[in-house]
């Protein structure tokens, strides 16, 4: 491997950009065969939200794998770095050639001749050509586009589907056929709308249906639903979408609850469906305060209202009356990233799945120092937090054996990439949040994860009321 990360170092000084290559249409899968990598090249291509990404195409003697890197809008300060050229002539300095760069001189050729399959090894020897502690000289997006396409290519030179050969990598060869709760993200706030809503993200659920398929009907059923009651209470316009779907009404905190709560009983799923929250309270932390501003979102002459300014104290209080009153069964981000001591505090009372996210960062230093401190008991997997594969895996492992659940999450700027719906099913998550059932970005995790029910026919599960432990905890 030595000789290998040395090559790739001289590759990165002395090559050239890479000229354009003639694209290929992607290639219908054989079963089984020779995996080893003939080629990598990537491009930029666009996200959901307009922004440059990077796009990695691993070639092997089977055909072209190809997988595209998403991107946070509310992000933790502890995250991998994604690399941007900060050049703010060309989209306003977020576009990623040097990203792109690094995968065509340096991690491409490193990669090149090995074996698909051997996705740790192929990982670790990205992670030690970048040899930074958080994947800032090369980029998690590089890094990471190269590995999730990596990881299609050793499917199939496995003859095996993507889900199962993510489970073989993390030894969860027997559970590859738990479909996950999916936690549909239906009212939006905070960085992912245009609203005076600080909470990000409510969600619907539905932990009682009988199948993933039925748990996707439920949930849309709701969201319409929602639509109507929205739209009758504040106008056409509120029922405008964020970024990852959820409509965007005026309403505060309670009422964000309130509205999901009335669209699950008027769709008549009163008790098969549950609801949760992603505070992102990062996002409204007064920074050196012990105050979270509930305002923050709100137009300048509302914003000095004393009731929308909490102490960590008051604002788990808050969640405490809103967990009486209404099914709520997991807050995420609850407390800023750097308020160990109120997380602690709301963790040890809570009577719901409190998740890190910003706290955690799909990190398994993080997440070991949240386990000692008893700071949250559920994971937020977000693979671009990390960026690789393998390190993701181990994040799950790890978090698992803690005993906590496991939500498997897109991001706010996605792209038609459908990874994660494999990767919720390879390890085996029992949840997964990847927005409304609305824009096909979002839509089209929610209808891979129909194909895999169907393809496991009678032998798949739906994780249900064991969301937060389903078949394999890590073991």
């Amino acid at each position: 491997m030595a000789h290998r990360i040395i090559l790739a170092l001289l590759l990165s000084t002395a090559a050239a950009f890479a000229p354009a290559v003639k694209p290929r249409a992607a290639t219908q899968l054989r079963a089984g065969g020779d995996g080893e990598i003939t080629a990598v090249r990537a491009c930029e291509i666009l996200d959901s939200r307009g922004n440059p990404t990077v796009e990695v195409e691993v070639d092997t003697k089977q055909g072209t794998f190809r997988a595209s890197v998403p991107s946070g809008a509310s992000t933790g300060i502890y995250e991998a770095c994604e690399l941007r050229d900060n050049d703010k002539s060309r989209y306003l300095g977020k576009g990623c050639l040097q990203a792109v760069k690094n995968v065509n001189d340096v991690l491409g050729p490193a990669v090149k001749g090995m074996d698909s399959s051997k996705q740790r090894e192929i990982d670790q020897l990205m992670i030690d050509l970048d040899g930074t502690p958080n994947k800032q000289k090369l980029g998690a997006n590089a890094i990471l586009g190269v590995s999730l396409a990596v990881s299609k290519a050793g499917a199939s030179a496995k003859g095996v589907p993507l889900y199962q050969h993510v489970a073989d990598v993390a030894g969860n060869a027997k559970n590859a056929n738990v479909l996950p709760v999916p936690a549909f993200n239906v009212i939006n706030g905070g960085s992912h709308a245009g609203n005076k809503l600080a909470f990000q993200e409510y969600f619907i659920i539905p932990t009682g249906a009988p199948s993933f398929s039925e748990g996707l009907r439920i949930g849309t059923e709701c969201y319409h639903t929602l639509a109507k009651i929205i739209k009758n209470k504040f106008g056409g316009d509120a029922t405008l979408i964020g970024d990852e779907g959820g409509f965007a009404p005026p309403c505060d905190a309670r009422e964000g609850v309130e509205l999901v709560m009335e669209a699950i009983k008027t769709a008549g799923y009163e008790g098969k469906c549950e609801i949760g929250m992603d505070v992102a309270a990062s996002e409204f932390k007064v920074e050196g305060e012990d105050c979270y501003d509930l305002g923050t979102f709100y137009p300048p002459s509302e914003r000095d209202d004393p009731s929308l300014k909490m102490t960590a104290a008051q604002l788990a209080d808050f969640y405490a009356d809103l967990c009486r009153e209404f099914p709520i069964v997991t807050i995420e981000d609850a407390f800023d990233q750097d308020d160990w001591a109120a997380w602690s505090n709301f963790n040890a009372k809570a009577n719901c799945q409190t998740v890190g996210d910003d706290l955690t960062v799909t990190n398994v230093a993080k997440i070991s120092e949240a386990i000692d401190k008893e700071a949250c008991n559920g994971l937020l997997l977000k693979v671009n937090q990390i960026g690789s594969l393998s390190e993701s895996i181990d994040a799950v492992k790890m978090s698992k054996k803690a005993g906590w659940g496991i939500m498997t999450s897109h991001r706010s700027g996605e792209t038609e990439d459908t990874y994660i719906a494999d990767i919720a099913v390879g390890l085996c998550t029992g949840q997964i949040k990847t927005g409304a059932p609305c824009r096909s970005e979002r839509l089209a995790k929610y209808n891979q994860l129909l194909r895999i029910e169907r393809e496991l026919g009678s032998e798949a599960r739906y994780a249900g009321k064991d969301w937060r432990a389903p078949a394999w905890m890590g073991d």
